[in-house]
């Protein structure tokens, strides 16, 4: 999609013209029209008149949510026509939302097309009209491009199936964006893992044909005012291991490497935008499947830090991976001022939030509230899920350090960021956020502006975050 801003004495003629309506009054010489056909001031109604060309999207309040909701409604009906641009209006109050007005645009219009046939040929001009044109809108537009940009990039590495998206394929995609943006990128193989004891790691995805990867990017700009290390959980494919998953449940698990895959985007956004932040992006990349040599049920695992782990559950293989990984960016990277690991780490954070809400783990208060506002201010949804003495007990295993499954059904999502807490060294208990993401990163049914599929949440509220820490 093409986004300009033109002053309004510049403008020139566009194919639609979309009106973005939050009070009835603004429905001018069409409103008893719009009235007969039941359009209503309530997010997420969207009309299309054909003989005058407009197309009237409504939004409720002036935030984040409402707007790019409304914006991508009607992006998406105007691609649903053969019209080539459509012209958009906005006034002051909008000019100051005009973050959503660009991200929403640009999220609403992504489809995923890769294994289709037959591909959509519409390719929309979008034109933003204001009285005068600033230096602010302009900063705005073009960091919100990058931003959105980054974000459907993420939704198609999710997308993309198990078959053609492997641990190997994902250090190519680091490597290429380590090359596309100057970064260093270093990607280690399975002999690594056993050389630096990360058996943890190295166990999920001994059965796989296609060898782990573990992927190290960095981003190092002249004179940073923060260094922050960020940890994915990129499970390619997710099979349960020998603790098998029921067969529908299997379905989606090429999204089980959304967490790997927010970390890439984020590093790519970062230096894109050149913000002065030194960034550590570290992706345990892996396949969990079944074989003769597959991790079983009752191995203890001893992972770098020399933690013993019981394995009483295969499929609770994610954590497994995200203590190597925390153990490795600790040993390897020197005075950082804080870690942050995504992951599409529990079903119990879904049960939990319902699937459009990250839980936000860790323990300083003050972190995770930060953590709550990046999240909330970047158009995402977010909650704190609090650690507490009793539900440590529930991992305790009897015969190693600690269990990689909870010995009751409740509180799992918390149990597991209790685990990953294992493998945070004590001078970084305080600098360390758990995001589980496993809500909202893959939907199977469309939800405001984001499509069927993977949405390529942790993107925007990384980002976010980064910047206020900078």
């Amino acid at each position: 999609m093409k986004i300009k801003i033109l002053e309004l004495t510049k403008s020139k003629e566009s194919d639609l013209e979309i009106i973005l309506v939050n009070n009835i009054e603004d429905l001018g010489k069409n409103r008893e029209l719009l009235e007969s056909l039941e359009f209503k001031i309530k997010d997420e109604a969207t009309i299309f008149l054909p003989e005058s060309k407009k197309i009237y999207s409504a939004f409720e309040e002036f935030t984040y949510d409402s707007i790019a909701i409304a914006i991508s409604n009607a992006v998406k009906k105007a691609t649903t026509t053969k019209f080539k641009s459509a012209k958009v209006q906005i006034n002051s109050k909008l000019e100051e939302n005009f973050k959503a007005l660009v991200e929403g645009a640009i999220l609403g219009s992504y489809k995923f097309e890769t294994y289709k046939s037959e591909k959509s040929k519409s390719e929309l001009e979008l034109n933003f009209i204001v009285e005068q044109k600033s230096s602010k809108l302009k900063d705005i537009l073009d960091e919100s491009i990058i931003i959105a940009n980054s974000v459907n990039s993420a939704r198609d590495m999710v997308n993309t199936t198990p078959q053609d998206f492997t641990p190997k394929s994902f250090a190519k995609e680091a490597e290429s964006l380590a090359k596309e943006f100057d970064l260093e990128c270093e990607v280690f193989g399975e002999k690594y893992l056993e050389k630096q004891k990360m058996m943890s790691m190295h166990s999920v995805g001994r059965a796989s044909v296609h060898e782990s990867q573990l992927i190290h990017l960095k981003y190092k700009p002249k004179k940073a005012k923060a260094k922050i290390v960020l940890v994915g959980k990129g499970l390619t494919y997710d099979s349960g291991g020998l603790s098998l998953k029921p067969a529908d449940f299997m379905i989606t698990m090429k999204a089980d490497k959304s967490g790997g895959v927010a970390v890439l985007n984020t590093i790519k956004t970062i230096a894109s935008l050149k913000l002065p932040v030194e960034v550590h992006a570290i992706i345990g990349a892996v396949e969990n499947m079944i074989g003769g040599n597959a991790y079983k049920p009752d191995d203890v695992l001893r992972a770098k830090n020399g933690k013993t782990i019981e394995v009483r559950n295969t499929d609770a293989e994610g954590r497994l991976v995200l203590a190597d990984c925390l153990c490795y960016a600790q040993d390897e990277i020197k005075d950082f001022d804080y870690i942050f690991d995504f992951a599409t780490l529990t079903g119990a954070c879904v049960v939990g939030l319902g699937e459009y809400t990250t839980g936000i783990m860790g323990n300083s208060e003050e972190l995770k509230q930060r953590a709550l506002e990046a999240c909330q201010n970047s158009g995402e949804y977010a909650t704190k899920l609090d650690f507490n003495r009793y539900l440590k007990k529930c991992i305790k295993s009897e015969i190693a350090d600690v269990c990689n499954i909870s010995n009751t059904r409740y509180g799992g999502a918390i149990t597991a960021g209790m685990f990953l807490d294992n493998f945070i060294y004590d001078e970084n208990k305080n600098k360390w956020i758990h995001f589980d993401i496993a809500g909202p990163a893959f939907v199977e049914k469309a939800w405001g502006y984001n499509p069927y599929g993977a949405s390529g949440t942790g993107v925007r509220m990384a980002v976010e975050f980064i910047k206020t820490l900078a």
